[in-house]
């Protein structure tokens, strides 16, 4: 089974709210969740501190068994210091 930690949307029409879980690479996006491990809301300010929650310590577990992380959720925890760095992905041409 792969696992991805991934967004999960809700909220309001155009008043998005999502959640940071990690679920089967199989379901959908909004669809069944293994674990929560976090929060993102858009609409806050950058600097604002509850932008982007995440439990470190699910996170951590996660990624040490293999949990792969999306685009998006990888930018957060670079900038939580969860990964070392991220690796340049090169295109064959």
């Amino acid at each position: 089974m792969s696992v991805k930690i991934r967004l999960s949307r809700s909220g309001a029409k155009k008043r998005p709210y999502y959640r940071i879980v990690v679920a089967d690479a199989r379901s959908p996006r909004d669809g069944k969740f293994i674990e929560k491990i976090g929060s993102y809301n858009p609409l806050l300010a950058k600097d604002n501190e509850q932008r982007v929650v995440i439990n470190q310590e699910r996170a951590k577990h996660w990624l040490s068994v293999g949990a792969q992380a999306t685009d998006r959720v990888e930018k957060f925890l670079l900038n939580f210091g969860l990964l070392a760095g991220k690796k340049e992905k090169v295109a064959n041409k």
